[in-house]
């Protein structure tokens, strides 16, 4: 199937003033149309000193400004290097663009989705685009687009401190017009500038084609590396460089801590308390939150210490009925009890030579609290069923998410046994206070869902990394692996994950009374400020409660009635599909499910 946006032949036949000006009288009537749902999703956060496009965070700044970093680079790395820098800066932000247009206008035709680049280009303030022809099929992947550039600001640069150019100048604006159109068309683009104004043309022109059609050198085979000339340019990310130079305090070896992740001083204090008891036979007590990791650190500490050629067995007492607890710990005599069918070691056996890690201690019961303070004082047990003694030669540390002093002061926990386990007690720190760690974890299990799912997930949004990092995390290390393996799931081949991704049961959307949020508004071009008067009228609130009972007729559709109120707070926020959800007081993925179910 062939898609193409073509010049009128007709227009082609008139003069070049009265076509231009035709065209122009078009553009007028359709731009603000065109562009309203991208405005809508650029936020001034002016309290907050933020500006957000979609969830990427974005930056205004001067055209002028980055002409002086061209000159600087130009005096000390040369023509080639330079063109090259600007190039892959403008190749990136087309990538970046791409993926958010992709999700704003994920029901739109092609051509409408496609269009929202030469779009954001010009609401960017880089350059005018009219796109002149488009042609794209899907199904042999053939592409061919041509545009005219009016304005650029790179042109403007140029002639206002060099007069006319012998080649074309628009580097920034021909490598994000070649990443934005290699991201939407999953293979590689590249454009070329045919004609540019810095060189006396009445306008710039481009052409675009798969890389593989131009005959000659392109910007796109000049100035990105091989690797991102392949199949997989935008699944082959640079991996995490953070989690390969951990601190030396936070990893005792490469075999040792790898697992337990951090750089904070929380966490740091934690590692340090563990590496000095690691070479001793003195049990441990971890203490910690439900989630925070405390089996990964038992079993870092098992690999760097003297037992770590012995068994590291692991037990949840929590998990385990409480008649069935001392026979898993110590063994069973063949005929101790029905069932008992034969001589069975226990967890503490298998642990001999080894580490015995015991999760939940709290909950084993009187019975087993006795036996286990005869191993930890006599290095002694015996099967339940017998009285011959063993001897067991294991290394004991312990977890509990509550306090043991506390069992002890209740009655439920022996007194003997707790002084004998709090030999050296060391506490983990919850996640909320580990901040530094958050984004450092986040990386790592998003590598890990990476290649468990292989899905060529990019990253997550600036919106995204704000939200892990404010999250309380009540469920810390566990529940933050739980929400990236959820985020890896739900976000789409070569995107970033989103908030929405996250959390798909939460709505996340920027509080109106924690900030201050400017808007461009299509009609007036300027920014105006959110205020209460465009929101949707609280019915709750009104002083004449709204009468249901009305629309309750031989007529009424209840179907029809719930797609008038999402059509209406759609049109509100000029399909704004988060900020409509707010207005509807439900999350993005309960209007989302609406939308597809009334579609």
């Amino acid at each position: 199937m062939i898609g193409m946006l073509q010049i009128p032949a007709e227009e082609k036949d008139m003069p070049a003033k009265q076509a231009a000006k035709r065209q122009a009288n078009n553009h007028k009537d359709t731009d603000q149309s065109q562009i309203q749902d991208l405005l809508s999703h650029i936020d001034f956060d002016v309290k907050n000193g933020q500006i957000w496009f979609g969830e990427q965070r974005m930056l205004l700044n001067h055209a002028n400004a980055l002409s002086e970093m061209r000159e600087d680079l130009l005096a000390t790395l040369g023509f080639e290097a330079t063109e090259g820098v600007f190039f892959r800066y403008g190749y990136q932000a087309g990538l970046n663009d791409a993926d958010i247009a992709k999700k704003i206008r994920p029901n739109m035709t092609w051509k409408d989705a496609y269009l929202a680049g030469p779009q954001l280009h010009t609401i960017r303030g880089m350059v005018k685009v009219e796109p002149d022809q488009l042609e794209i099929d899907f199904e042999t992947g053939q592409f061919f687009a041509s545009f005219d550039w009016l304005n650029s600001f790179e042109v403007d640069y140029h002639l206002k401190h060099y007069g006319i150019s012998d080649r074309p100048v628009c580097t920034v604006l021909l490598g994000y017009a070649s990443g934005y159109t290699s991201y939407f068309l999953g293979r590689q683009v590249a454009f070329k500038e045919t004609q540019c104004s810095a060189m006396g043309h009445e306008h710039c022109r481009i052409e675009g084609r798969l890389l593989s059609e131009w005959q000659e050198s392109t910007s796109s085979s000049r100035y990105l590396q091989p690797e991102r000339l392949n199949a997989q340019i935008f699944a082959e990310r640079s991996e995490i460089d953070e989690l390969k130079r951990q601190h030396p305090s936070s990893a005792i070896n490469s075999q040792g801590f790898f697992k337990a992740i951090g750089q904070s001083m929380a966490f740091k204090k934690a590692v340090a308390l563990l590496s000095q008891v690691a070479k001793t036979k003195a049990t441990v007590l971890l203490q910690g939150e439900t989630g925070v990791g405390k089996e990964i650190f038992a079993q870092g500490l098992h690999e760097v210490s003297d037992r770590h050629y012995g068994e590291f067995v692991a037990i949840n007492c929590a998990s385990i009925p409480p008649d069935l607890i001392e026979s898993e710990l110590f063994g069973v005599e063949k005929g101790a009890f029905t069932g008992a069918s034969h001589t069975r070691k226990g967890k503490i056996e298998l642990a001999d030579g080894g580490t015995l890690f015991l999760d939940e201690v709290v909950e084993l019961s009187p019975r087993a609290q006795a036996s286990l303070l005869r191993v930890l004082q006599e290095g002694e047990l015996s099967h339940v069923g017998s009285h011959q003694s063993l001897k067991v030669d294991v290394r004991v540390v312990v977890a509990t998410n509550e306090s043991l002093q506390e069992a002890v002061n209740s009655g439920k926990f022996r007194r003997d046994l707790y002084y004998r386990l709090s030999t050296f007690p060391i506490v983990i720190p919850p996640l909320r206070e580990r901040k530094e760690d958050i984004l450092l974890l986040a990386e790592f299990f998003l590598k890990k869902f990476r290649d468990m799912y292989n899905k060529s997930v990019l990253g997550f949004t600036d919106q995204a990394q704000h939200l892990l990092l404010r999250q309380p995390w009540l469920g810390n290390v566990r529940e933050l692996q739980n929400a990236i393996e959820r985020g890896v799931i739900l976000t789409f081949p070569d995107s970033y994950i989103d908030v929405n991704s996250l959390f798909p049961e939460k709505s996340f959307d920027l509080d109106p009374a924690d900030i201050s949020l400017l808007q461009i508004s299509s009609d007036s071009q300027r920014l105006m400020l959110q205020d209460s008067e465009t929101a949707t009228p609280n019915l709750h609130s009104q002083s004449q409660p709204f009468d249901f009972s009305q629309l309750l007729n031989d007529c009424f559709d209840l179907d029809s009635f719930n797609r008038q109120i999402i059509q209406a707070a759609l049109d509100q926020t000029q399909g704004n599909v988060s900020k409509a959800a707010k207005l509807l007081n439900i999350s993005r993925a309960k209007l989302d499910y609406r939308i597809k179910r009334l579609a």
